[in-house]
């Protein structure tokens, strides 16, 4: 008898979101149900909200910083609607923390920014966790890179890197925290990243606005300018000469080894441009992690 083979095909925005088989049969995921325990609107210009969900079946949810969860709900046309979001906290008992835009005609943002948190809480089906998207170890010096609502995973790295009840995991290494924005206004939990940044002096937080107004004093322009000057600034205090030599395509993956990453999630446009400075620089594209939506 013949070994019948199924290939098993991604689909949805992130990889690993959701699968099916080629063959046509869904691949069984198990479901949860998350309550909304508390929600905040971060900011009102971008009508973006911070959600914290409880899984009350479960003592635990665990999860490694910068996956993300698959969100499930009926649409007014009796259609199921799955939509990947990135969790935006390190793992906690069986708690996670949603950042989410509401987007104008979209179903699943207003379904959630909609949701009741007044007790006991609205509630949404979830399967996960998910994804790749996460720290390489042992860590190395990062670059966390994200606009909008890609800040959620450098949210989730930056918990597990130093947590408030927890020995520090950094082992010491730098850790850029580069988030680019429209206003001051969009510049999501800016409180906490300061108060993060005066705790450790290891944690930079660099924010840039694209149209900041007169009363910003801070970085402003694209992303992608201000990484290439940490790099650059980087390399000069190590001793190190840009653009790095190639790598010997012969090395095994296994034998790799690098001292700083970066890590990117926002738009299309943003993940592009800071990939190709990142590699004028010489560096490697497995010292490049990235996530992307549009």
């Amino acid at each position: 008898m013949g070994r019948r083979t199924l290939v098993i095909l991604p689909t949805g925005p992130f990889p690993g979101a959701s699968f099916r088989f080629a063959a046509g049969f869904e691949l069984e995921r198990k479901l949860y149900t998350a309550r909304l325990e508390r929600k905040e609107c971060i900011s009102e210009t971008a009508q973006c909200y911070h959600f914290n969900f409880v899984i009350d079946e479960l003592e635990s949810f665990p999860f490694v910083a910068g996956q993300f969860i698959s969100t499930l709900a009926t649409d007014a046309r009796g259609k199921q609607q799955t939509r990947a979001y990135s969790i935006a906290s390190a793992a906690s008992r069986n708690r996670f923390d949603l950042c989410v835009n509401r987007v104008e005609g979209g179903f699943f943002s207003n379904h959630l920014a909609d949701l009741t948190d007044l007790p006991p809480g609205g509630t949404v089906k979830v399967h996960g966790p998910h994804g790749n998207f996460v720290l390489r170890e042992p860590v190395s010096d990062s670059v966390f890179i994200s606009t909008g609502t890609g800040i959620a995973p450098m949210r989730s790295y930056a918990q597990w890197l130093f947590p408030e009840d927890g020995p520090d995991r950094s082992n010491g290494r730098d850790i850029w925290m580069v988030f680019g924005t429209r206003y001051e206004s969009e510049l999501y939990y800016r409180d906490e990243f300061e108060a993060l940044a005066a705790r450790k002096p290891n944690f930079h937080y660099v924010p840039s606005l694209s149209r900041g107004d007169d009363h910003w004093h801070g970085l402003r322009g694209y992303v992608q300018e201000h990484v290439a000057r940490i790099v650059e600034k980087r390399a000069a205090r190590l001793g190190i000469s840009l653009p790095l030599p190639p790598v010997d395509p012969a090395t095994p993956p296994a034998d790799l080894k690098f001292d700083i990453h970066a890590y990117i999630c926002g738009l299309n446009n943003m993940v592009a441009g800071v990939r190709e400075k990142l590699a004028n620089f010489g560096w490697h594209r497995k010292q490049i992690i990235f996530e992307r939506y549009d």
